[in-house]
């Protein structure tokens, strides 16, 4: 599990049709064989470490439904290691499995902050609301605003300088992970087949408006 607090952006030193390494520093710290690390919102297994470096493994499955099928030699990606148990909350439940990507609209500044524009499909768009939480290659961000199937988000400029967001442009693909507590609500209220039928009416007649 993990909050969607980035501590390092690394780049990606080499990509192949299975693996992917990546130079970093500060997330190799007590790292292990086998530990979780996250990557662009991925959760990925640590296979081998290096004193600059680690390398994981990626299925073929993995590199359909994320934008690692994309990423190349020389591209910066979010890094965040697994919570400890005794850890700060800070963000939100990460689980490191992505539902799907989403594409920059766009991203323009704000005064101090900057406000990112991202289409998502409409599979996702059902899971969201205004001030609620979603991660964004691996970064927990709260949406602004809902428009159709695109949600805006206020950046801080801290986020923005110290993750991959910096580096976002137009028609870049981003992993999209929508708050899995959304997913676990629409299971119960959908009388067990996990097709929602969740509408006002629906709302209304079970007391929820």
């Amino acid at each position: 599990m993990f909050t969607g607090i980035i501590e390092e952006v690394g780049k990606i030193r080499k990509i192949t049709d299975r693996s992917i390494e990546i130079e970093c520093k500060t997330v190799l710290e007590n790292t292990k064989l086998g530990d979780s690390i996250c990557v662009n919102g991925i959760c990925l297994t640590v296979i081998d470490i290096k004193s600059d470096g680690f390398t994981a493994n990626v299925s073929p499955e993995t590199f359909n439904v994320t934008n690692l099928g994309s990423v190349k030699s020389g591209d910066f990606v979010n890094l965040e290691r697994a919570m400890k148990a005794d850890g700060r909350f800070g963000g939100h439940i990460v689980s490191g499995h992505t539902d799907n990507t989403g594409k920059v609209k766009f991203i323009k500044k704000s005064g101090d902050f900057y406000v990112l524009g991202i289409e998502i499909s409409a599979e996702l768009s059902k899971y969201v609301i205004k001030k609620g939480s979603i991660a964004v290659n691996g970064i927990s961000l709260t949406i602004a605003e809902i428009k159709e199937n695109a949600v805006e988000i206020a950046v801080i400029p801290h986020t923005y300088e110290n993750t991959n967001l910096k580096y976002l442009k137009p028609e870049s693909h981003v992993n999209i992970e929508v708050d899995m507590f959304a997913k676990y609500i629409e299971k119960f209220l959908s009388r067990g087949d996990n097709r929602s039928r969740i509408d006002l009416n629906f709302l209304q007649e079970n007391g929820f408006t």
